[in-house]
């Protein structure tokens, strides 16, 4: 027969277990009921790895900082390229426990200011992407025309909803997009189809883009360029964004930030 080990102070005859002792009952007097679930002990929340810092770190891997070359010229180099995979949406809370399902493709939207480099960074690669300037000449004969921006932006955004029909895994749109009520409207139309989007926000001071702006046959007034400049707003993983990429002008002077707080 197997001897049982002496019972400690606190346990209780009837499961051995820590706080939940047999209550002690008077001659002829009922046993009392006893409850069937102890609640568990209070954890300190801070002791566990917060959601909101694992998100954080997971922010910091969406986050790409690129440069521009001095000179078109130069040829891009390896590293400076949006990636070639889809990057995996930051998982949240009540979608960890679920299987993601793989995006159909990714919508690239350039958001930058004219002049800083938007249209050469396309063309560098060998990408045609949906422009809106293409489109303005191709409407207008006039690359600069400002008065029919509605139908501009209805156009290209029939042209990006056909190629989602079309199933196109990579698409790319070369726009200002300067605002997130400028972006909203393409986020939701990619999302809807089940695309991933990503951000190309080219972050060159209003200088630059004015000196390249004024080299230009069909220059941009200064006046509406500093206006843009006002309204421009830097993309935010908020929005909806997979991935965001910064691109800045090589050896740019008092360039300290790394982008961190574009999250």
């Amino acid at each position: 027969m197997r001897r049982r080990g002496k019972k400690t102070k606190n346990e209780s005859e009837s499961t051995g277990k820590v706080g939940q002792e047999k209550p002690k009952v008077a001659p002829g007097q009922p046993a009392p009921l006893q409850p069937s679930y102890y609640p568990e002990p209070a954890v300190n929340i801070e002791s566990k790895p917060a959601f909101a810092r694992e998100s954080r770190s997971y922010a910091d891997d969406r986050m790409q900082i690129v440069t521009q070359p001095e000179s078109p010229s130069t040829p891009p180099a390896s590293s400076d390229e949006i990636l070639r995979q889809p990057a995996t949406p930051a998982p949240t809370p009540a979608a960890v426990p679920q299987e993601r399902r793989a995006p159909r493709g990714v919508v690239v939207l350039a958001i930058g200011l004219p002049g800083s480099g938007k249209t050469t960074w396309f063309k560098r690669r060998g990408v045609t992407p949906l422009s809106s300037d293409l489109l303005r000449t191709i409407l207008f004969d006039d690359i600069t025309e400002q008065r029919y921006q509605g139908l501009v932006f209805s156009t290209l955004r029939s042209l990006l909803r056909a190629r989602l029909i079309a199933k196109m895994p990579w698409n790319y749109v070369d726009a200002t997009n300067l605002s997130p009520h400028e972006r909203r409207q393409w986020i939701k139309m990619a999302r809807s189809f089940g695309y991933e989007v990503q951000a190309l926000f080219f972050d060159v001071p209003l200088e630059v883009c004015l000196e390249r702006n004024s080299r230009r046959e069909r220059a941009v007034q200064e006046e509406v360029m500093r206006r843009m400049a006002e309204k421009l707003r830097p993309p935010s993983f908020k929005e909806g964004f997979a991935k965001i990429v910064v691109v800045r002008v090589k050896k740019q002077d008092g360039d300290s930030s790394d982008g961190r707080s574009l999250q």
